[in-house]
């Protein structure tokens, strides 16, 4: 039987506690490291645009053109710029415990979907955005509702430069198929699909 002294078995369990910091770190360190290459790829991340610069590119688009940029905040690492029905606005998302979300009131944060990528973010509610703009309603679009608040839509990309044929070849695949490796293609072709398997 082996006997250790309560200061030995503190500093264990202190190394333990660093090594999952460590690990931690390392893990968001990789998962935003992961992150900025996605976005890099979409050609619609414009990096460190600031507010005022982005309200000057959605001014005159139609609603649901959106981009995303790093945010101005410090507590935050990214913000989706939007057009509205009320105009551009900017919506942060928020980075905590390995996921990315919108940032929100209290009461709905608990709610919000949580996505492992800020792409996956964007991707989910240009969805969402398409599935509701063919549902049929009654009521007028972009009406904003009593309480004030307006529906987010994001449609459109603004692209930071007019993107590569293949990029967007590899986008109208993407939303035809999840199944790459199954396509009568080439290797390299397929890895370049799975390189970037999102349809926004």
């Amino acid at each position: 039987m082996t006997c250790q002294s309560s200061e030995s078995t503190d500093g264990i369990e202190s190394d333990r506690r660093g090594d999952d910091n460590s690990r931690t770190v390392e893990s968001d360190e990789s998962r935003i490291a992961l992150a900025m290459k996605d976005l890099k790829n979409t050609g619609w991340y414009w990096g460190s645009l600031t507010a005022n610069e982005a309200k000057e590119i959605l001014q005159d688009a139609s609603e649901g053109t959106f981009l995303v940029r790093d945010s101005s905040q410090r507590d935050y690492l990214f913000t989706i710029s939007a057009k509205t029905s009320a105009g551009p606005t900017n919506l942060r998302i928020e980075y905590k415990h390995g996921k990315f979300k919108l940032d929100s009131v209290v009461l709905v944060k608990p709610k919000l979907k949580q996505f492992d990528s800020v792409v996956h973010l964007v991707e989910h509610y240009v969805q969402l955005s398409r599935t509701s703009d063919k549902a049929p309603s009654n009521s007028q679009p972009s009406a904003t509702p009593p309480n004030g608040t307006v529906q987010l839509l994001l449609t459109k990309p603004v692209y930071t430069a007019t993107p590569a044929l293949q990029h967007l070849c590899r986008i109208a695949i993407n939303r035809t198929t999840r199944q790459v490796q199954d396509l009568p293609l080439p290797n390299r072709l397929k890895d370049y699909l799975t390189d970037y398997t999102y349809n926004v």
